[in-house]
């Protein structure tokens, strides 16, 4: 099967969650023997032509220099590319940037979408950006073959609004055995003496609330705070709350980092509220942390009743002054159990080839 993979900056992953996933996807589909290639920004850090067995397809992507309208026409290079390499299979992750082409893939070609989340509800979007991305949505439900929903969530807004099937196919995650905990004396922190958060910081990731309550405690343990601070919402996060408690972080680069920093940490707060089966979300799960999380459909479809959750900083501030947490090793063994058998990565790529290879 000769596959095509479109929609990201590229592998190996040096950017975010749909890297991820088509670094994880690409590889493993390729050590089973089919012909994988990933199509990667030409400012890619990694510039060969192959990775571990993946054939790599460099494309123009000017973004850097004119923004994100740049995006628009990375894609448009990757999809008239895509039309000399008579792939099988098109996977397209995501579709913001790429829908206004999709009349240009070739039509023997069989197009999955994996749709990601509810992009346009995002505060950061203009209405004319949001309107956009509803008009995107509706293209690519309009002209994939197939689509694929990483949440029940998703899978059934697409039911409910365009009257389309999706397969349910949710992200993975491998369990963390081991962590080099350096990081904490680097940073002069015990195992349980900091609470923390990983995020991007958008107003829809709940970062005000969390921090809200947080001040308003009396707990004597920081806060981490990890994400890129240099964005204007970044900036208001930082001059607002400047209690001494809270340490901002910026990015922390290296998975075995942050998850030392996620295994140790005393309470893990996740705010998210627009998308799937959030990556990040199942990282912490596999570091064995115990999770607060934003009260909402996606957040409660995968962690059950196996977490903390708020709707406003209140619940916070009651949650950060209660002396022990009785209930964190059950959530512990029961999220690590998920992890075991609904979210390990070999089970959903193998998923992912069945469900590919059926629709040859």
């Amino acid at each position: 099967m000769r596959i095509g993979i479109i929609g990201t900056r590229g592998i190996p992953n040096y950017y975010g969650g749909f890297e991820q996933f088509a670094q994880y996807l690409s590889e493993y589909l390729a050590r089973k023997n089919h012909e994988v290639f990933v199509y990667n920004s030409h400012n890619h850090p990694y510039q060969e032509s192959e990775w571990n067995g993946v054939k790599i397809i460099h494309c123009k992507d000017p973004e850097h220099i004119i923004g994100p309208a740049g995006q628009f026409i990375y894609d448009l290079n990757c999809i008239l590319d895509s039309r000399k390499r008579n792939f099988d299979i098109i996977l397209q992750l995501g579709y913001a940037s790429s829908a206004l082409w999709s009349p240009l893939i070739p039509n023997e070609t069989i197009v999955i979408t994996n749709m990601d989340g509810l992009e346009w509800k995002r505060s950061k979007f203009s209405k004319i950006t949001k309107f956009y991305i509803l008009f995107a949505e509706r293209m690519t439900v309009k002209s994939s073959q197939f689509l694929i929903s990483d949440s029940k969530g998703i899978q059934s807004y697409l039911q409910d609004k365009y009257s389309v099937e999706s397969k349910y196919i949710p992200y993975g995650s491998d369990l963390v055995t081991f962590t080099d905990d350096t990081i904490l004396s680097d940073l002069n922190l015990d195992k349980g003496s900091y609470n923390m958060l990983i995020a991007r910081m958008e107003p829809e990731n709940n970062i005000e609330i969390i921090l809200k309550g947080f001040v308003n405690s009396e707990t004597t343990r920081k806060f981490l705070v990890i994400g890129n601070t240099e964005n204007k919402y970044g900036a208001y996060i930082k001059n607002k709350f400047t209690d001494d408690r809270i340490v901002y972080l910026g990015y922390v680069f290296g998975i075995e980092k942050l998850n030392a920093l996620r295994k140790n940490s005393y309470l893990y707060f996740h705010g998210h509220t627009v998308g799937g089966t959030n990556p990040s979300l199942l990282e912490a799960m596999s570091s064995y942390a115990v999770i607060c999380a934003h009260n909402n459909d996606f957040n409660k479809a995968i962690l059950k009743n196996d977490a903390f959750y708020f709707n406003c900083s209140k619940c916070i501030t009651a949650l950060l002054n209660k002396e022990s947490i009785e209930e964190s090793k059950s959530f512990i063994e029961n999220n690590i159990e998920k992890i075991n058998t609904k979210y390990n990565w070999k089970k959903i790529l193998d998923e992912y080839e069945s469900f590919i290879l059926s629709k040859l």
